[in-house]
């Protein structure tokens, strides 16, 4: 089912059980900003969970914003309570390679994390990401409130008229509640901060996200 040229998402039954007793421990600190990633936030916070591939590239993109407080890398989408990294990567736990963004309200608006979002990978890839292949690495935004669904929903839309403009096909992103968002391995967290050299998978369609369509 899950041959590098078609991977196909699975359904509840076929998902690995996981554990319900055992969580994964997070870090004390953000290994760059030094700020917690574990909530509850500041009231001047919010929180937005997207998948745009590769984990560890699309982290680093948000941190790097001014007025982002803090970032995690996680699991979520799937159905697989507590998944391991090599779990999420079998494909039987349904689960997308996601990143948390915690942002200053008055610094950033959601309109801003959204942009970073369309212009930092290729949205109409389907389950793959540039050469990261599977449906871990599908295209995502898990929306918290009917505000971040119409603001996913509007920007998509402008986005992709864009993006036919410029030749691309159809924007394959997953827009859907969140349901459960499991942190992943410490090693993961921020890990483009601790390994500055290593594997980064993000890339655009270098179509610029405008501000007329957010």
């Amino acid at each position: 089912m899950f041959g590098r040229k078609n991977p196909v998402m699975i359904t509840p039954d076929q998902a690995l059980p996981g554990r319900t007793d055992q969580t994964m421990p997070v870090p004390a600190e953000h290994f760059e900003l030094k700020t917690p990633l574990v909530g509850p936030w500041p009231e001047n916070v919010a929180t937005l969970v997207v998948g745009m591939g590769c984990f560890w590239g699309a982290e680093r993109k948000f941190w790097q914003m001014p007025g982002v407080y803090s970032t995690a890398v996680g699991y979520a989408g799937g159905f697989t309570p507590n998944p391991s990294y090599e779990e999420v990567c079998s494909g039987l736990t349904g689960h997308n390679e996601v990143v948390l963004v915690a942002y200053d309200k008055f610094k950033l608006s959601l309109a801003d994390v959204l942009r970073v979002f369309w212009e930092n990978h290729d949205p109409t890839q389907g389950m793959r990401q540039g050469g990261d292949i599977g449906t871990q690495y599908r295209s995502a935004i898990y929306f918290a409130d009917d505000e971040q669904r119409a603001y996913a929903e509007s920007t998509q839309e402008g986005y992709q008229s864009l993006l036919t403009k410029a030749g691309f096909g159809e924007i394959t992103t997953e827009v859907a509640p969140l349901g459960d968002f499991f942190y992943a391995e410490p090693y993961h967290q921020q890990y483009l901060g601790k390994n500055p050299n290593g594997y980064c998978g993000i890339g655009g369609t270098g179509v610029a996200c405008s501000i007329g369509i957010l």
